[in-house]
């Protein structure tokens, strides 16, 4: 038995195993390597040196965030290595960690980490591995978006192996390990849930024939870890992969706001000039609403509204509240029609109805973001069917700052359905709003508005809060209604973990 140490070097000859310590504070974190005698034909030396996660940042994927140290290490031996007999690598965390880990190792080639499969075990906290690699780095990373350990709970459905996951997408197959009893059942996510805002430590949820191979369902509510058996990887994010420490979109421009210093906390091309779709319609709102309205006061529609849109879109073809000559509303109607279901036609009532001229009313949309700073930004129609209305990701971050000082406004652009029937034809109405982000009550979006013009590709700002103050994520460009929404989601995941960074070192 010969064990040398000297600094961050381990010397091991003639056993099968080895344990390196790394110290973080109070918590320490252990890498342990074991392997068959027989996979080296002739004594090996292994060197192991740490480092911090913070030396390598900017490769490391943004998505996931470092339980331990970077780990550097490499086999020396004067005879060969047998690959069929991969070394076993085992990692410990020092903090309970309830979401889905993985040890990635570093491809020196394309500079991007890579995960192994690994296998966690939350009950005495570690994960293992196996490699064939006789050197390289690696690091145990947790994916705070995916949670793997937690409650687990029943519902009676479909009556099979099914599950519901608001981590894991459709189609994915899971392994739910009951921590009481060791039982396990595969399931197959089929739905959406539980809803975390309501349940925060439930990491899935069952169908009662599921739940019943690992526990009674008079027990409610047990414990459990999930092991992913098959992820389902949705075709857009497979397209913009978030594999280093930058963000990845499809966005041609996007800028990431901290609301309440202004700061830019990312930006790509964020003084880009371009197109901004119906994201004009918050401003043409906030200039309506500053003519101090009478929401209730009921009016009628009138044809001539929509051949303004007209000019710029073939009648039809454009989001309209279908409505005809005539038919009678309250103001507060068409101020829902206008944000939440994006109807052109319904920004051109609100602005005969303004007590305005067309003309006055544009070039009050203007004067406004000149005076708050949108230097770029430019209307000359109020609905966003010109591709003549420009701004900028970075100018339109002022402008969501200053239309949300109104707090209808802020309520009506998150409002995800609203129904009305008009008052003289009894007809119903109902609006979905067009930001799919906030369908999954994900995010605690308090601000948003999409956009889309042949010229302008997807748009879309969306204004969330968190406990370190406002973020506001803006994207133009997107080069898909899937991708938009991706884009946006990634720059609020992206700003989330920022903002999480910066207390953690303010700490």
């Amino acid at each position: 038995m010969i064990l040398k140490r000297s600094k961050s070097l381990v010397f091991l000859i003639g056993f099968f195993s080895f344990i390196v310590p790394f110290a973080a504070g109070a918590a320490v974190s252990e890498l342990e390597i074991n392997y068959d005698p027989a996979a080296f034909t002739a004594p090996a030396t292994l060197s192991v040196a740490t480092s911090s996660p913070e030396s390598m940042a900017a490769s490391l994927p943004w998505e996931w965030q470092a339980l331990t140290t970077i780990y550097e290490y490499s086999f020396a031996t004067n005879g060969f290595y047998d690959p069929s007999r991969p070394l076993q690598i085992k990692i410990s965390y020092p903090d309970a960690d309830k979401y889905y880990k993985q040890i990635f190792i570093y491809d020196a080639w394309s500079k991007v980490w890579r995960p192994i499969p690994t296998a966690d075990e939350p009950e005495t906290g570690y994960v293992t591995a196996t490699t064939d690699s006789t050197a390289g780095r690696l690091i145990l990373l947790s994916n705070p978006d995916l949670m793997t350990v937690g409650s687990a709970s029943w519902y009676a459905f479909k009556n099979g192996l099914f599950a519901a996951s608001p981590d894991f997408a459709k189609g994915s197959v899971l392994r739910v390990h009951n921590l009481a009893n060791g039982k396990s059942v595969d399931v197959t996510v089929n739905d959406w849930g539980p809803d975390r805002g309501l349940h925060p430590d439930r990491v899935i949820d069952l169908d009662k024939v599921a739940f019943s191979r690992i526990a009674s369902p008079a027990a409610g509510l047990i414990s459990v870890k999930v092991e992913p058996l098959k992820i389902v990887v949705p075709e857009s994010k497979k397209a913009v992969p978030q594999s280093t420490g930058e963000l990845t979109l499809t966005a041609s421009s996007a800028v990431l706001v901290w609301e309440k210093n202004g700061q830019v906390l990312w930006g790509k091309d964020e003084e880009k000039v371009s197109p901004l779709a119906s994201l004009t319609k918050l401003v043409a709102a906030k200039i309506f609403m500053e003519t101090k309205p009478d929401l209730k006061k009921v009016v009628s529609y009138k044809k001539a509204d929509e051949e303004y849109n007209n000019k710029y879109c073939p009648p039809g073809e454009s989001a309209r509240l279908r409505v005809k000559d005539g038919e009678t509303m309250t103001i507060e109607d068409l101020l829902y029609s206008a944000l939440v279901g994006s109807a052109n036609n319904a920004v051109e009532s609100l602005v005969r109805v303004s007590g305005l001229n067309r003309a006055a009313f544009i070039a009050r949309m203007n004067e406004a973001v000149k005076k708050w700073g949108a230097s770029s930004t430019r209307f000359i129609e109020p609905s966003g069917l010109s591709p003549d209305n420009v701004s900028s990701p970075l100018d339109y971050a002022i402008i969501t700052k200053e239309v949300f000082t109104d707090a209808l406004l802020k309520k009506i652009s998150t409002t995800q359905r609203y129904t009305f029937k008009t008052r003289n034809t009894k007809k119903a109405h109902t609006l979905t709003n067009t930001n799919q982000l906030l369908k999954t009550n994900t995010y605690p979006i308090i601000g948003s508005k999409t956009g889309y013009l042949d010229e302008a590709g997807y748009c879309l700002m969306t204004r969330v809060a968190t406990a370190q103050g406002n973020l506001i994520a803006i994207n133009f460009g997107s080069t898909s209604k899937a991708n938009n929404f991706l884009d946006n989601e990634q720059i609020i995941r992206f700003g989330q973990r920022l903002l999480q960074n910066l207390l953690a070192k303010d700490k």
